[in-house]
């Protein structure tokens, strides 16, 4: 279990301490209140991790073992075998810096090397059972596999020698068509079904004209511009840009959520066909009442046809701009000629 222990100040000028990393450091600071009254505990990266990083899920079991490796080589942890054959380690110096009143006793195997003179924990008193010198650190392998080599770790078999042609036979040697060989010492040492041959293959290797690029390969059929850009709106202006010039009109930068929305919009009308101009107006009117982004397109249709705009000067609305619109005259020089048609 967990017991208090103290840090010394002169831990963080120590030469060794400033070797390593300050997540290993940090690993090396959480051992001294998991190790037992005797600076051992169990060398598993994965329950070391779990006791000292509980809430740091970034720092996994490969980062831990990262950290006892730079510890071990700095000399602040020694890792051993211990009798039982489990890996262990305990922290260097710690008897002299971690005065302990009534230590208990430890159930862990002593290290032999630093303490041999120590309680071993499995052996009730100074290690009798020294660990298999075949076992090594972790990441080695101290025995061999006793899984048989497979077929493809064992050595290529021989060649079979070829059968020496029969004397028996008589005549002119058979291809493998049945038909007579054109010369007396084809067919010579091959097997039946092996015949040489006479001309080169018609397939020549394929060679790549061009180096292969980076990305995937897989091109999305149903498109004609490459997926993950923004298609160029009309005049060459992408919604992005249009976005990117409301923010900046903006004293403070909006939500994601709005500037996402505005995004989807803005791209939407410019797919219709809505030119970038009367989209920029649109904006320009949003950012100065706000709301809602869906207000967006309201505001676009009143930048496009509102009173002054291009469509300014019809008179009867609801009709093009391929209508002429009607002109009042009124007190004309010669009303004759002027309401002629419509007298």
């Amino acid at each position: 279990m967990p017991r208090i222990r103290t840090i010394k100040p002169e831990l963080f000028i120590n030469d060794r301490c400033n070797e390593v990393s300050v997540t290993a450091l940090l690993t090396f600071i959480g051992l001294l209140p998991q190790a037992d009254d005797w600076g051992r505990h169990r060398d598993n990266a994965a329950i070391i991790g779990g006791v000292i990083w509980p809430q740091r899920a970034e720092h996994t079991a490969v980062h831990v073992e990262d950290d006892l490796i730079q510890l071990s080589i700095a000399g602040l942890i020694c890792r051993y075998t211990g009798c039982d054959g489990k890996r262990y380690l305990h922290i260097v110096g710690w008897f002299e810096h971690q005065k302990i009143d009534k230590p208990s006793q430890s159930r862990m195997p002593v290290c032999t090397g630093h303490h041999p003179d120590h309680r071993c924990g499995p052996c009730k008193g100074p290690c009798t059972q020294h660990p298999d010198p075949s076992l090594k650190a972790p990441g080695g392998f101290g025995e061999d596999s006793p899984n048989p080599p497979r077929a493809l770790d064992r050595p290529a078999p021989p060649a079979p020698t070829p059968p020496a042609p029969s004397r028996a036979t008589s005549g002119p040697a058979l291809d493998t068509c049945g038909a007579a060989a054109t010369t007396p010492h084809e067919g010579v040492g091959k097997t039946p079904g092996q015949k040489a041959f006479s001309e080169p293959s018609p397939k020549t290797p394929r060679i790549l004209s061009e180096g292969s690029a980076p990305g995937s390969r897989i091109l999305d059929p149903g498109s004609f511009f490459p997926t993950g850009r923004d298609a160029p709106g009309a005049g060459g202006v992408s919604a992005k840009e249009l976005i990117g010039e409301y923010v900046a009109s903006c004293d403070r930068r909006p939500p994601e959520d709005v500037i996402g929305h505005l995004g989807r919009i803005t791209r939407k009308l410019l797919d219709e066909g809505i030119t970038p101009e009367h989209v920029r107006a649109g904006l320009r009117r949003y950012a100065g009442i706000q709301g809602h982004p869906t207000r967006l397109p309201s505001l676009v249709n009143d930048a496009m046809n509102a009173p002054g705009g291009s469509g300014a000067g019809l008179a009867r609305p609801g009709f093009g701009s391929t209508v002429p619109a009607h002109r009042a005259w009124t007190n004309p020089a010669d009303p004759a000629t002027a309401y002629a048609e419509e007298l």
